[in-house]
């Protein structure tokens, strides 16, 4: 990441970013983010990130009316360029710079921001481990589902598997249901079927596990940790990463066969 975008169209230096330190944005995470493979300095999926940006903003009362889906994608384009970031990723935040209410006394205030910034892609490993998060997701929270900027019990999860020597780790709600990673989602296959747990379990509706859904036959279904410790191929979803074969299940060395579902983006 070299530059930020904000909302008067201005492309600056990271260093210049502000953001009001007593903003609901500051003070508790009250933002929506999404986070977009570039290729040729194009957006892919576009229409499920905006739409998925736009669920969650109605949701959380975050007013994304003055920015227009073209107004955003454009700039998005314009900044990879600028970083020379043509084949990376790019998160575009909306944060709700909305002030007093429960903390500061005097006038309220309105408005929102909108930070785009972007990176180069991120190697994929030869070897990916994972393991299952001793936290479980609570899949009535109201955030289930939701890619809020209040994103430190997911930060939280990946780093304890990080600190164990693996590179995601599989989250369980608390009915002890396949949830998907700490940042990302999960598909597995067995006896040559396709699975995916359902989004009632507290799922993130992620924009790469819907096109993988609609690219090929998926059955979204309720499971439990036993389904995935005896799957066949285990993979990972997200913008970020693609998607991703895992090679090592807590300590289980897993099929490495090729599967169309690894070359699809």
């Amino acid at each position: 990441m070299r530059n930020v975008f904000w909302q008067d169209r201005i492309v600056s230096d990271a260093k210049e970013a502000k953001l009001d330190a007593f903003s609901l944005a500051a003070f508790y995470g009250q933002s929506v983010f999404t986070t977009v493979a570039v290729r040729d300095c194009l957006p892919l999926l576009q229409d499920k990130h905006w739409r998925r940006l736009s669920s969650n903003a109605a949701l959380l009362g975050i007013d994304i009316s003055a920015y227009s889906e073209e107004r955003v994608f454009t700039a998005l384009a314009e900044l990879a360029e600028a970083n020379s970031d043509r084949n990376g990723v790019s998160r575009i935040t909306f944060f709700d710079m909305t002030t007093g209410g429960l903390w500061t006394a005097g006038s309220k205030t309105t408005g929102t921001a909108l930070l785009i910034t972007t990176r180069e892609s991120r190697k994929t490993l030869d070897v990916f481990t994972l393991t299952t998060s001793p936290f479980l997701l609570n899949s009535t929270s109201p955030l289930a589902g939701v890619k809020s900027g209040n994103y430190l019990e997911n930060l939280t999860a990946f780093n304890e598997a990080e600190k164990r020597g693996f590179d995601e780790a599989v989250r369980i709600n608390e009915r002890g249901e396949v949830v998907g990673g700490c940042l990302c989602n999960i598909f597995w296959t067995s006896d040559g079927l396709l699975y995916t747990p359902r989004l009632n379990t507290g799922c993130l509706p992620g924009t790469t596990r819907e096109f993988v859904m609609e690219t090929f036959e998926c059955a979204e279904v309720s499971a439990a940790i036993s389904d995935l410790e005896n799957a066949d191929e285990i993979f990972l979803t997200s913008a970020g990463i693609g998607v991703v074969q895992v090679s090592d299940f807590n300590g289980r060395a897993l099929s490495a066969k090729d599967h169309d579902i690894t070359s699809l983006l």
